[in-house]
């Protein structure tokens, strides 16, 4: 059930005893999952409401709970930022609506967020690597899912499987995140605190800096890529270069040179999530938008090739009869029109596209055919691609998924592609003896962790409250006046 600021209002009333709201407006957030408002009360301060829409939300914000909790004195006194706690809450049947102290910052959409001051990308980095740097013993006391490197590609690849069994995923999307995700070169990482669900909305400014970050509900240890893959939507190289550079230079451990290989990954196959989790909700609107962004996601790698995601170049799709007959087409005639060469080769290619596909039959394997997928590498990409953070053909796409709530677009983006180390380009592409297929009823069991990890949520129809609907940022300094009548 949807509820106003007002009525959120009312409820921050009741769960902190003394509270008395003179002003409230609305706050973005993650609007398939929760509702949140900012609002004053008589002494000046102000407040954080946020209310889950479903059961499913609402254990994210108990699992959050305990994340602030954990946050010790010493722990915030590190960060160079603000973490919230929370002041009350309120039952309402079986959800929970938290009321959180007031932090401070205010909400930019990406695009502002981009074009703000340069000191921003700097404090980005800086706020991230302080994430990262957190210590795990945190996270192990409350309880928290914990992954080992191969063990967190082990969990993508069980992921893969089930996104793969809905028979919805395109097949060329299907090898290229399988041949990624079996390049072992490419998870040779050190696991560490993630915050798991970092992006815009989450990332509070205040004075040209983070002043706060939000959002807690999915920490954990794992792939630190994983809170770069939002910067994937960034349509100013230069900006996430340098919150990349930032990152390095506060990090206290050595930044594996595959990091934002892996970011591009976690950015595309946020789609497939986006759709199981459609599925198992029965949401055909959310279906239905994942597959459409799945299919033009598809088309923009067959044909611009994508971002590379694979240190090693992965083998060519099979070509089945129907698309090989087509070199058979003869050619025109001498004198004749080049058109009707073209049309000939055009009805050969349409009549390999009209084949029926391969579905995978265990949710593994990944062998189905189709004539618009194409080779995302070569050999001579490896070799000769210049090193992490070097300049390449800026002609080449990157997938744009922007992240935050309301953001799904999938384009296309010039991009400078960090590349792998002399060692790392000579990793075999085979799958070592003691590393289990994807699939195998041996795979070691999928750590519990918290639910809703997914991509973000997409735009919603009007009066829903959404960032990617609302204005470049959040003002919260003016709040409408509360009538005390």
């Amino acid at each position: 059930m949807r509820k106003t600021p007002l009525e959120l209002a009312a409820i921050a009333s009741a769960a902190v005893p003394g509270l008395t709201p003179t002003g409230v407006a609305g706050l973005p957030d993650d609007a398939a999952d929760f509702q949140s408002a900012v609002l004053t009360d008589s002494a000046g301060k102000r407040w954080r409401v946020r209310s889950p829409k479903h059961p499913e939300a609402s254990m994210r914000l108990e699992t959050e709970l305990l994340v602030l909790r954990a946050f010790s004195p010493a722990i915030r006194a590190e960060l160079p930022f603000q973490v919230p706690t929370v002041a009350g809450t309120v039952q309402q049947s079986e959800l929970r609506t938290f009321v959180y102290n007031h932090v401070p910052g205010s909400i930019f959409a990406l695009e502002a967020l981009v074009a703000s001051a340069a000191s921003v990308p700097v404090s980005i980095g800086r706020a991230t690597a302080g994430i990262h740097d957190l210590p795990p013993a945190m996270v192990d006391a409350a309880d928290l899912p914990s992954y080992t490197a191969d063990q967190f590609r082990q969990r993508k690849l069980n992921e893969l499987d089930q996104a793969a069994t809905t028979g919805k995923i395109p097949p060329a999307l299907l090898r290229r995140w399988e041949h990624a995700l079996e390049d072992v070169a490419l998870w040779k990482f050190n696991p560490c605190v993630v915050h798991g669900d970092l992006h815009e909305d989450n990332l509070l400014l205040h004075d040209g800096s983070v002043g706060s970050v939000t959002g807690w509900t999915d920490l954990r240890i794992g792939d630190p890529a994983d809170d770069f893959a939002w910067l994937v939507a960034v349509h100013e190289q230069s900006f996430a270069d340098v919150v990349l550079e930032s990152y390095r230079k506060y990090r206290k451990d050595p930044v594996d040179p595959h990091l934002m290989r892996r970011a591009a990954l976690a950015a595309e196959f946020a789609l497939a999530q986006w759709l199981v989790r459609g599925l198992a909700a029965d949401d055909q609107t959310m279906v239905d938008e994942a597959v459409e962004m799945l299919n033009e996601l598809e088309s923009d790698v067959a044909e611009h090739g994508g971002q590379p995601i694979s240190v090693t170049a992965p083998p060519p799709p099979a070509v089945p009869p129907t698309i090989a007959s087509a070199a058979s087409v003869p050619a025109a005639a001498p004198g004749a029109p080049k058109r009707e060469a073209a049309e000939g080769s055009a009805r050969a290619a349409g009549s390999a596209a009209d084949a029926p596909a391969h579905k995978p039959g265990n949710g593994n394997s990944t062998e189905a055919v189709t004539d618009e997928a194409e080779d995302t590498g070569s050999a001579d990409d490896v070799d000769s691609a210049p090193e992490d953070g070097a300049p390449i053909n800026t002609g080449s796409p990157r997938v744009h998924l922007s992240s935050g709530s309301g953001h799904r677009k999938v384009t296309l983006l010039p991009i400078e592609d960090p590349e792998a180390d002399s060692a790392s380009s000579a990793a075999p592409k085979d799958r070592p003896d003691n590393q289990a297929p994807a699939g195998r009823q041996d795979s070691p069991p999928e750590n519990s962790s918290p639910e809703n990890s997914g991509p973000d949520r997409p735009e919603l129809a009007d009066g829903e409250d959404a960032s990617g609907t609302g204005p470049a940022s959040v003002d919260t300094t003016a709040l409408p006046v509360i009538n005390q009548q």
